[in-house]
């Protein structure tokens, strides 16, 4: 079968993707105030339903992060989680007619410089936020990647607070674990076959078990606090107690309505950036449909609602790890969903011997990939116009959260969009004066809008009296009504300034025209 194609390359790496969403799950729904099942129910229906319905063959859907302060806040104004759940279906309809109305295309226009930023900035904020747990100090759940956190510090207040308080046992096996992925990565998968089909996640997580049933009563015993929490249910009945329902009698409340829109547009912005950054990292460069992206999202939402589960995003961390550990097809993703599903039911108190510190180390070499040194040697040599927006958008990712440092990025960009336009507004050629004048052809861009204005004017004033100023426009295919009433103005001053205009269109040729507007016979002009 063609969707088993590649089941050599996508079964290791939903493997490294199901360590990765594990604590990820848990520690965002810890982080929502919700449930911890809930986190688990989202990670399933991301990986198995938007991974069967997703037109992306790399990205990997779960809770996210970003969301966590919004579910925070809103299950409490709402009067508790069943009322939320109507927001998250209701949110994932309203993703569903964002993707008929064609919303998606929006996550093209984000700028390259900003994408990169975030990855680079997602990185590093994998990396800083691992550090407490590499160390052995839980107090920040797994998934607040928010620079002030909900327990009250902020990201470097922990890290401190980690140095203050090591636990042995938790950066030994870290350590080891650590060990263990770099030799895997580096050494051992180019010596034979086996060891890339057997992924160094896999062995890092089973020597951390084997660690921690060994350590147990002696100086390295790793303590309850720094394992992975998953429920545990005494029966099937206990198992299914765990689902939660929307209580729908909550759909008349404005409010209600307010934070599904709210879950909708944070979700569907969340996605698409994601899915722009994924492709990024493809080194096959597929491209996703982005509109097909928001109906898989919104149908996630719905069910992950109606079933007790968190709200659903395409998520860059899974996603690299999924590029990251070689997964071709999509099928890597639902393979994760399915090994969240068993895992919570036959095996949880396996699970609950995982250390967190060994699904650290991991996250290390995610966080590291993703923000290696030499993306900020590239983008600073690609010149400040790159660069600037770039640093701006990890700095504000690293101090402040996901959409906030993503917004800064994309201000900064528009910026320097703006600044370059203004620049490329004109070009301005200048020649000796000969016969009395001075000889001046301003050559128009091919699109000139109201942003032009400042360039061209500046240029306009400038020129001296007794200038013969040709202005060709013949390659302009836009050209704003605001620029045209500047030359019209320029052209009363121009005749105290003893100033001749010719004027070269596409229409001829104008020897001191009377009417720019009449000559041009544009309102706007259009190709």
């Amino acid at each position: 079968m063609s969707i088993l194609k590649n089941i050599k390359s996508d079964l290791p790496a939903s493997i490294v993707v199901f360590f990765v969403a594990l604590p990820l799950c848990l520690g965002i729904a810890l982080a929502s105030g919700a449930p911890l099942f809930s986190g688990l129910i989202a990670g399933i229906v991301g990986g198995i339903m938007v991974g069967a319905l997703s037109g992306s063959q790399i990205g990997v859907s779960g809770p996210a992060a970003g969301l966590a302060a919004i579910v925070l806040t809103s299950i409490g104004a709402l009067g508790g989680f069943e009322n939320f759940l109507v927001a998250v279906v209701l949110g994932g309809a309203i993703q569903i007619l964002f993707g008929i109305l064609k919303a998606g295309i929006i996550g093209y226009y984000f700028p390259s410089s900003v994408i990169k930023g975030m990855l680079t900035g997602i990185g590093i904020i994998i990396i800083l936020k691992q550090i407490p747990h590499f160390f052995g100090y839980d107090s920040a759940s797994e998934g607040d990647f928010a620079f002030f956190q909900t327990d009250g510090e902020n990201t470097f207040s922990g890290i401190i607070n980690a140095f203050k308080s090591i636990s042995l046992g938790s950066t030994l096996i870290a350590v080891i674990g650590l060990g263990i992925l770099i030799l895997w990565d580096k050494v051992l998968t180019k010596k034979a076959r086996v060891f890339q089909l057997v992924q160094g996640p896999l062995v890092a997580v089973v020597i951390g078990i084997v660690f921690y049933i060994f350590a147990g009563g002696s100086s390295l015993e790793i303590s309850n606090i720094h394992l992975v929490n998953v429920p545990i249910p005494d029966g099937i009945s206990s198992f299914l107690g765990q689902f939660s329902f929307p209580n729908f009698g909550a759909i008349t409340s404005t409010d209600v309505w307010i934070t599904a829109f709210t879950i909708a547009l944070v979700a569907s912005l969340e996605t698409l950036l994601c899915v722009e950054a994924t492709d990024k990292l493809d080194p096959e460069k597929r491209v996703t449909p982005t509109n097909r992206e928001l109906l898989a999202q919104g149908a996630g939402n719905m069910v992950s609602g109606l079933i007790g589960g968190l709200p659903i995003t395409q998520v860059i961390v899974r996603s690299s790890a999924n590029i990251q550990s070689g997964g071709k097809s999509k099928m890597s993703a639902i393979i994760h969903g399915f090994f969240l599903l068993t895992s919570v039911i036959l095996i949880p108190r396996l699970l609950n011997m995982i250390p967190l510190s060994v699904l650290a180390a991991i996250l290390f070499i995610v966080g590291y990939k993703l923000a290696k040194p030499s993306t900020f040697k590239a983008m600073w040599t690609a010149g400040w116009k790159q660069f600037v927006p770039f640093i701006v958008t990890v700095l504000g990712i690293v101090f402040t959260d996901l959409l906030v440092g993503i917004g800064l990025g994309l201000a900064v960009g528009i910026v320097v969009i703006l600044f370059k336009s203004y620049q490329n507004s004109h070009f301005l050629h200048i020649e000796d004066k000969s016969n009395g004048k001075h000889k001046v052809k301003m050559t128009l861009a091919e699109e000139v809008t109201f942003f032009n204005k400042g360039a061209i004017l500046k240029e306009l004033d400038r020129l001296p009296e007794d200038t013969y100023l040709t202005l060709d426009v013949r390659k302009t295919r836009y050209l704003d009504n605001d620029i045209i009433e500047i030359l019209e103005d320029f052209s009363e001053k121009a005749k105290n300034r003893n100033i001749d205009i010719q004027l070269i269109s596409e229409r001829g040729i104008a020897e001191n025209p009377d009417s720019y507007i009449d000559f041009f016979k544009l309102r706007p002009k259009t190709a």
